[in-house]
């Protein structure tokens, strides 16, 4: 077997270009029900995420180690590779990094599902987290939405007040905030590594649109049962959801009825009301990955 090219930088997508890789693939017709489901081992340091997914085109699979003690020692909690692979051949042809491939395809997903499920004007962001994925959502969004403010919520004080300070280096009105910063949201995502509810979902106003990204465990949560049973949902698949989704399984909800799939909401199939909120649930799909990897290749 041949060795892959040499590794392509994912700074050779913009967050605008990775988001369209996503909705060029399911405009095409790939239907996310039919994506073969993680496999995670557990590790004595974490666990260890196995990613495959195919296309006529091209296959690929991304390693993922999940460390959470990485971050006492300043390393990256996400770690890992994404092998390319000629989907005729099954021969390698490139090699990325897979943590840097996450932090690209997961705010892309997210952009895609908020283009159209928050408000055309919608302008203030509160944003949860202050690691990489905070960063790569606050530039995706910013591709998508015309946003004017940024309000940071973190445990830390020092990398929330960086994130603001980043986000005010490029024009927005940014600073730290708490959680009761969700009443005068436009826009809620959370990119957290909390177990339970980040913020009263009472408080999120009817015309919001939310967006939670930080787990894919069905025993943990960013958002409460109050929000859910508010809001409209989608997911990035049902069957993966229904596996996966802590934030929705520990609300209540057990029925692919309740969901809409974000394959039916780029295609305009979805409804999108405007008198409740809107939640769209990520854990994270290997043909997100896929998608972006080849798109970095044809790019590159």
């Amino acid at each position: 077997m041949g060795s892959p090219a040499a590794e392509p930088s994912t700074r050779v997508l913009s967050p605008a270009q990775a988001a369209e890789a996503i909705e060029r693939v399911l405009l095409a017709g790939l239907d996310p029900e039919a994506g073969p489901a993680r496999s995670a081992v557990p590790v004595p340091a974490g666990e260890l995420l196995l990613m495959p997914a195919a296309t006529t085109e091209y296959t690929g699979v991304k390693i993922a180690g999940v460390a959470p003690g990485n971050a006492a020692l300043g390393l990256p909690r996400i770690t890992g590779s994404y092998l390319l692979l000629d989907g005729p051949t099954l021969q390698p042809v490139a090699l990325l990094d897979g943590a840097a491939l996450t932090s690209l395809r997961t705010p892309a997903v997210t952009a895609v599902a908020l283009r159209r499920l928050a408000v055309p004007d919608a302008a203030h962001l509160v944003l949860f987290g202050a690691g990489p994925q905070a960063y790569g959502h606050l530039d995706a969004l910013l591709a998508v939405r015309p946003l004017t403010r940024v309000t940071v919520v973190a445990r830390s004080a020092a990398p929330a007040e960086a994130l603001a300070a980043y986000a005010r280096g490029l024009g927005l009105a940014a600073s730290v905030g708490t959680a009761s910063a969700v009443a005068e949201a436009d826009l809620v995502v959370c990119c957290t590594t909390a177990r339970t509810p980040l913020f009263d979902g009472a408080l999120v106003p009817d015309h919001a649109a939310v967006a939670a990204v930080g787990s894919h465990e069905p025993q943990a949560r960013e958002v409460d049962a109050v929000l859910v049973g508010r809001a409209a949902l989608y997911v990035e698949a049902r069957t993966a959801a229904l596996r996966e989704a802590g934030d929705l399984l520990m609300a209540g909800v057990t029925g692919a009825d309740a969901l809409w799939n974000l394959a039916e909401l780029v295609r305009g199939e979805a409804p999108v009301p405007s008198d409740r909120p809107r939640f769209f649930k990520s854990v994270g799909m290997a043909w997100q990955d896929l998608a972006v990897a080849a798109e970095i290749h044809r790019q590159g």
